[in-house]
């Protein structure tokens, strides 16, 4: 029988920690009575012209530099057309083959790491609520301020794509750049999946994950999907490029429709929008931002307080709890007591 490698890439989603969205003064926060918060430039009304948000940017800028990206000093804005009810002007204002950033990289392992390809700024798309009297359209999140990272196809497994999100959350926040709050929607993710024969450096078609919520929920859905590949190839199947959504509930994947690529989504540069230009001191400001990242301050804490890796990784969630700790064994408390507390 064929033994197959897994081959997954994540697409991760992260709403930038700002008041308002990323083209329009309507606040960002998407809670709240459905489409009360909605301005008309994020519906495209003739004659309004959008204008970036500077807050939008520096943050993204962040987030790039936290994971060891090189940021572009030239980006530019792009239209990604598409017809959906949650996206009322009838495309989306991303960036295309000039993104803000390339590259950097994201520890999965204790001596593996995953590449980043690329980080880009884009607008959300609004919600859509299924029910029984039809489709119903909130608008509130139409418009708020992402960061799109994409990584390389470098995830070997399930495991592996729960530690990358793990960690990724815990930078951004560490950053300053999100809350990373799936619950609610401040990151979300995407995650393509693909097998190939055990030796083979040929990549198999890929399948696209939908509607994933959680980091739990990626786990899950990536070790089904790769039982449902590997069964379908074990009896003589191929498998399909398309897009699946995950049903939790059911535990299973379904089909949605065939992957889009590029030319579907007919990219053309913003004509509303000018080039990003970003200059060296911009860069150095949101560099000296960030800070202390969460593996700088666990090596220190390992070194400085003799702490064990539950300890400090329970230390390292997040920057308050960290900088709590610190301040209560800078009082004179023992530091592995101030760690249970």
């Amino acid at each position: 029988m064929t033994s197959y490698e897994t081959v997954i890439g994540l697409e991760v989603h992260v709403q930038l920690g700002v008041d308002s969205k990323l083209f329009s003064p309507a606040p960002s926060a998407a809670l709240g009575r459905a489409n009360t918060r909605v301005h008309h430039i994020d519906i495209g009304l003739p004659g309004v012209l959008p204008r970036p948000n500077r807050a939008a940017i520096e943050l993204a800028t962040r987030a790039a530099l936290a994971l060891g990206g090189e940021i572009q000093p030239y980006s530019e804005f792009a239209r990604k057309h598409y017809f959906y009810p949650d996206q009322p002007k009838g495309y989306q204002i991303s960036q295309f083959d000039l993104p803000l950033a390339f590259g950097g990289s994201l520890a999965i392992g204790e001596h593996r790491s995953c590449r980043i390809h690329r980080l880009h700024v884009e607008e959300d798309a609004g919600k859509l609520t299924h029910t029984e009297m039809g489709t119903l359209v909130d608008l509130n999140r139409a418009g708020v301020a992402l960061a799109e990272i994409v990584s390389e196809p470098d995830i070997q497994s399930p495991k592996e794509a729960h530690t990358f999100l793990r960690h990724l959350r815990e930078t951004m926040r560490f950053a300053g750049v999100s809350d990373c709050d799936m619950e609610l929607g401040s990151m979300r993710c995407d995650a393509n999946i693909s097998l190939m024969p055990a030796g083979s450096d040929t990549l198999g078609p890929k399948v696209e994950l939908k509607n994933l919520n959680s980091m739990k929920m990626v786990q899950r859905a990536l070790e089904y999907e790769i039982r449902r590949q590997t069964a379908l190839l074990a009896s003589g199947g191929k498998v399909i490029t398309e897009t699946r959504g995950w049903h939790d509930d059911l535990g299973e994947s379904h089909a949605m429709r065939n992957k889009e690529g590029a030319p579907d989504y007919r990219f053309l540069p913003d004509p509303d929008l000018p080039p990003l230009i970003i200059d060296h001191s911009f860069i150095e400001t949101q560099r000296d931002q960030i800070g202390e990242l969460p593996q700088e301050r666990r090596t220190r804490y390992q070194k400085t307080h003799s702490l064990n890796q539950q300890n400090v990784a329970a230390l390292t969630q997040d920057r308050q709890t960290g900088d709590w700790f610190e301040a209560v064994v800078a009082a004179g408390a023992n530091a592995k007591i101030a760690c249970n507390w």
